[in-house]
């Protein structure tokens, strides 16, 4: 959900319509957070008013933790990235852990392609939407008409595949 390097800062789970940016917390690690969290303020005149404005941003920082499998959207793709991996400026993207190692930077983005990208490698202020929070039943027109469908349904009152003999 956050990343292990983001662990000593505040953090809240994200909420599905919202809009996130990629941030470089004062950790040094990227992750993702508001924009209502990123200080804006002009810098402070005086060293008394520098240092406490200082302390002030540490504490006002808050991580934005995502579930994997969450599904997004990213906009802003740096002309690196798209020549790298042949990826438009803006892509649906399914939020991905690789690791549950500790120590290990884990959290990542999964393009259609199946090319994973780490948080780390995007751009500080890149934009993600966050379409929503889980996978499950986010089923497309196209997959729902190429299911082979039976005369039952489960007990929500979805329809159950059928199974495929010979497979």
């Amino acid at each position: 959900m956050c990343d292990y390097s983001l662990q000593g800062i505040r953090n809240r789970l994200a909420e599905e319509g919202e809009t996130l940016v990629v941030h470089r917390f004062s950790t040094g690690s990227k992750g993702l957070t508001s924009p209502s969290y990123i200080r804006t303020a002009e810098m402070p005149k005086g060293w008394l008013e520098a240092l406490k404005w200082l302390f002030a941003i540490q504490t006002q920082e808050c991580a934005v933790c995502i579930p994997d499998g969450a599904q997004l959207l990213l906009s802003g793709i740096s002309a690196r990235l798209r020549q790298q991996h042949g990826l438009t400026a803006s892509e649906h993207v399914t939020f991905r852990q690789l690791s549950a190692d500790a120590a290990v930077y884990r959290d990542a983005v999964e393009f259609a392609s199946g090319v994973r990208v780490r948080l780390q490698e995007l751009d500080a202020g890149q934009s993600v939407e966050v379409l929503a929070l889980s996978s499950e039943g986010k089923l497309t027109p196209e997959i729902l008409f190429e299911e082979e469908v039976s005369d039952s349904t489960d007990y929500r009152g979805m329809a159950r595949r059928t199974p495929t003999s010979g497979a």
